[in-house]
């Protein structure tokens, strides 16, 4: 096509020529104050003897030598600017440089023609040449406003915001007034820079100069505002637009899906198929899928897929993307494998989205599957393959792939960085996460909040707690890292440490302001709340979500019913889960749990039963909780539990896991069938993993089968010998044989490799304050009453009956000091402040980070007797609730 333009040219060179020259345009520094002065529509322009601004010297070569009349050939005539305009399109169509450059030099051998330099200009702009495009402005004797508003555009989307506004500075300043054109060039500048203050005063100009009553600026307008997360200003501008178009709509359906109001997006959608001169495009139908996939609207999904099908929309590229999403999350995998295999044309995205599905799974092998067949793979792909494996507790692979990645010289994104570091959180390998902590800092990447936040949650999970404190005080609480907050606070709570916890709780809650506040905070600091028991200041976080109106989040909503469970409060909870708008399937995972932990299995099975009138499908992790409800029913109902487990694969497609099968194992243990659970887990179709084992040798604790118990302790000792449990597994067996020095030097060797036990802790809330104990701990202000009082209590107990266990000490003493030791464990110290401190009538409440021991379950329950007091402990096991001499777990826990 260059060929074509050169027949009709005497010196196609010339155009060449003049780009050559060297041209820099230097910005002129600008002020806020000259912005507001710049956006003023009565701004008049500078005198001939002010300083025009030149933010690039003009060129070094003259246009008077292209002024004269050129020479033609005498057999053909000159293209007409129409011809030549549509030239310059077919440049940018064809990316031909060559042909844009001719169409130049054509250009230039006639009188100046401001229209054709006003398409030279977008056509080196779409061809990526910002400097052919800048000299090509500076050679037009008088710039117009399209000229301007040419390079204002072109800048903007080259990443050149600062120059862009430039030019809108030096149009202001030679007396031209911006046109709807200019407006949207310039809100494009904004987005860019996402600067919601200069874009208030582009708005505002638009409405003194009336622009903002055109469609385009309006919707530019409202696609600023978007950007920068303003709800309220995209739909005050949307309902007063005197005309709309599609973009119109489609902006602030998706700006209503983007902040999670599920409902308004169907509501504008209905009122748009209202209009009968509007008709839905692909963008619309795509923002409404998502929402129904991020809503779990099953049924309004499936409604407009038939409905995209009908007018003609179905086989649409970013359509079928968005509902390969939405099946992900509201269908199952048959129906997204059935979609992808129909579409005949493919993108990076479709790609990523079917890892993504099958990764939220649980297939983790298909996923790579789809991965090795990718024709093209980026650095997006390779992080949802990461996100996937640490979705699924796959620290090791995603560590591995992480490597890879490295090694194949892919960009390294803060979104991989936070993933790799969540899998070392997942390893709990100390020196793994002390390397790749290394690797981050090496690359400058720690300044970042996010990932200054995800370097310190993955020291907290492996143990390195003095590094995170290091990290999080050398990190000024900005308004804008109350990440950093929530995620210290998290990491307390995870190590067991509440009285660290609380005060930086409180701090979070009179510290960080409300326009800071997101779901995502607020439902990780209701998870500590409900882990360390702590109703009332959960119930000041569940006000704060409703104050900031975040209680439409499914998210905080979960977290919310988690609070109240964990807090011995069902009822509650399920009042709670009530009020929700909307349920997924952690909704209804948070449910049975609830249930779970507080062993009221037969309400759990209550709720499975809804759940299968809603035809809600289960996920794995819904399975696991369905089984464990078994554990907790008042009658024996194993066989029920065998027919559910034997129908996951046939009825709802899941594969029982190791989860599923140690599940299975602890209720069969927990009702006394420990040989058929040792049978089941030598029958298991794939290779077992220590966790089965685990949970027949907690049953054959339960039911002192020495036999089986020590079967089961061989196995897991021979499957993970480097597992920091199995050193205190084999520490703790030796000492319960008497073979005590081989036990200290299974404690020294842990001690070597750095491996680290956490230590049993128990607390109590008091006028909101956590009053924690650990055994033997003499460090409280009121440790002489605590004592008297246990002293008191076990004199009382003996002579109701109790016979302490000694069994439950595993040290190398003389049996009366064994007697002494069972008496300061934390459970029984944290009961006996309860006692002191909480009125009589009330429940005494005690959490506990691990199992309590036998000894003191006994204690605890002769202890109800003779002080008529009811007593609350949950361990790791749920919770036990001890009343005349009984416990709500009967002896299984």
């Amino acid at each position: 096509m260059a060929a074509l333009i050169h027949h009709h040219c005497h010196h196609p060179a010339t155009a060449s020529a003049a780009i050559s020259s060297p041209s820099h345009r230097r910005l002129k520094p600008f002020t806020p104050s000259q912005v507001t002065s710049y956006l003023s529509p009565s701004k008049t322009p500078l005198s001939l003897s002010s300083p025009n601004p030149h933010f690039f010297p003009y060129p070094s070569f003259s246009l008077s030598k292209f002024s004269s009349t050129p020479k033609k050939l005498d057999n053909t005539q000159p293209l007409s600017n129409h011809e030549l305009s549509r030239l310059l399109k077919l440049s940018i169509e064809y990316a031909d440089i060559q042909l844009g450059k001719a169409v130049h030099a054509s250009v230039l051998k006639f009188e100046q023609d401001v229209r054709l330099f006003n398409s030279l200009i977008t056509s080196y702009f779409e061809l990526g040449k910002l400097t052919y495009a800048e000299r090509v402005f500076d050679s037009i004797l008088a710039p117009d406003v399209v000229s301007y508003t040419a390079m204002i555009s072109g800048l903007a989307k080259s990443n050149c915001e600062n120059e862009a506004l430039g030019f809108f500075f030096e149009m202001r300043d030679s007396g031209i007034e911006p046109n709807a054109y200019s407006f949207v060039a310039l809100l494009t500048v904004c987005m860019r820079l996402i600067d919601i203050r200069l874009g208030f005063q582009v708005h505002a100009l638009s409405i003194k100069t009336g622009h903002i009553n055109s469609t385009y600026v309006a919707n530019a307008v409202m696609g600023l505002y978007t950007k920068c997360s303003c709800l309220d200003y995209v739909v005050k501008l949307f309902d007063e637009m005197p005309e709309r178009d599609v973009a119109s709509w489609n902006t602030v359906i998706s700006c209503v899906v983007k902040d999670g109001m599920y409902e308004r997006a169907f509501e504008l959608f209905h009122r748009m198929l209202a209009v009968e001169s509007f008709r839905v495009d692909y963008f619309t139908l795509s923002s409404l899928v998502i929402s129904c996939a991020r809503c779990f609207a099953t049924k309004e999904g499936t409604a407009i897929h038939a409905y995209a099908l009908k007018i003609g929309y179905g086989a649409n590229l970013s359509v079928k993307n968005a509902l390969i999403e939405f099946y992900a999350k509201c269908g199952c995998v048959e129906d997204v494998e059935t979609l992808f295999n129909r579409m005949h044309v493919r993108d990076v995205y479709t790609w990523t989205e079917m890892i993504d599905a099958y990764m939220g799974f649980g297939n983790v092998d298909s996923a790579l599957e789809i991965f090795s067949k990718m024709p093209d793979r980026n650095c997006v792909t390779y992080n949802a393959l990461l996100a996937g494996f640490c979705q699924n507790g796959e620290g090791f692979r995603a560590l591995r792939w992480f490597c890879r990645m490295v090694e194949e010289g892919m960009e390294i994104s803060d979104f991989t960085l936070t993933s790799v570091l969540h899998a070392c959180g997942l390893v709990k390998d100390s020196k793994s996460s002390e390397q790749i902590h290394a690797f981050v800092l090496k690359i400058k990447s720690g300044t970042n909040n996010h990932i200054k936040a995800a370097l310190l949650d993955m020291c907290t999970r492996c143990g390195r707690m003095e590094d995170a404190e290091r990290i999080f005080h050398h990190s000024p609480l900005e308004r804008s890292s109350s990440i950093m907050l929530t995620t210290m606070i998290c990491g307390y709570a995870r190590n067991s440490e509440p009285d660290k916890a609380i005060p930086l709780i409180c701090q979070w809650l009179h510290e960080v302001h409300d326009d800071v506040v997101d779901e995502v905070a607020i439902a990780s600091i209701l998870g500590v709340c409900a882990d360390l028991g702590f109703r009332k200041l959960g119930e000041q976080f569940y006000c704060r979500a409703l104050k900031c109106s975040l209680l439409r989040d499914i998210g905080v909503g979960n977290a919310v019913i988690s609070m109240y469970s964990k807090c011995g409060d069902m009822e509650e909870a399920n009042k709670v889960f009530d009020k929700m708008p909307a349920h997924d399937i952690v909704s209804w995972n948070s449910l049975l749990a609830g249930y779970n932990v507080n062993r009221q299995g037969g309400k759990a099975l209550e709720v499975w039963k809804k759940m299968q009138r809603g035809k809600i499908q289960p996920d794995t992790v819904t399975c696991v909780l369905i089984i464990s409800a078994y554990r907790h029913t008042n009658s024996n109902l194993i066989e029920h539990c065998k027919d559910f487990f034997r129908s996951m694969k046939p009825v709802y497609n899941i594969e029982p896991n190791s989860d599923h099968y140690a599940c299975l194992v602890g209720v069969l243990g927990n009702w006394g069938l420990l040989e058929e659970a040792e049978e089941l887990i030598e029958n298991i179709p794939f290779e077992e993993t220590a966790s089965v084992w685990r949970a027949l040798l907690d049953s054959c604790g339960i039911h002192k089968n020495a036999i089986i118990g020590t079967r089961a302790a061989k196995k897991i000792l021979s499957m993970e010998p480097q597992d920091p449990s199995t050193y205190i597994l084999k520490s703790n067996l030796y000492s319960a044989s008497g073979r005590w020095n081989c036990s200290e030097l299974v404690r020294e060797e842990m001690k070597e490799r750095r491996f680290r036990k956490f230590p049993g802790r128990s607390w109590v809330i008091n006028q909101d304050e956590v009053h924690s104990f650990f055994a033997r701990d003499k460090s409280h202000p009121e440790s002489k009453d605590i004592y008297s009082v246990i002293d008191i209590l076990f004199m009382e107990c003996l002579r109701a009956g109790y016979k302490p266990d000694t069994s439950f000490v595993l040290h190398d003493v003389e049996e009366h000091q064994k007697v002494n030791f069972l008496l300061c464990h934390s459970a029984k110290l944290a009961v006996s402040f309860g006692l002191i401190t909480t009125r009589v009538g009330k429940p005494v409440r005690v959490v506990k980070n691990i199992h309590m021991c036998g000894d003191c379950h006994t204690f605890l329950k002769y202890v109800t007797v003779v002080t008529k007091r009811e007593i609350h402990v949950r361990d790791a096991s749920g919770f036990h609730c001890f009343a005349d001499g009984e416990c709500s777990c009967r002896d299984n826990w």
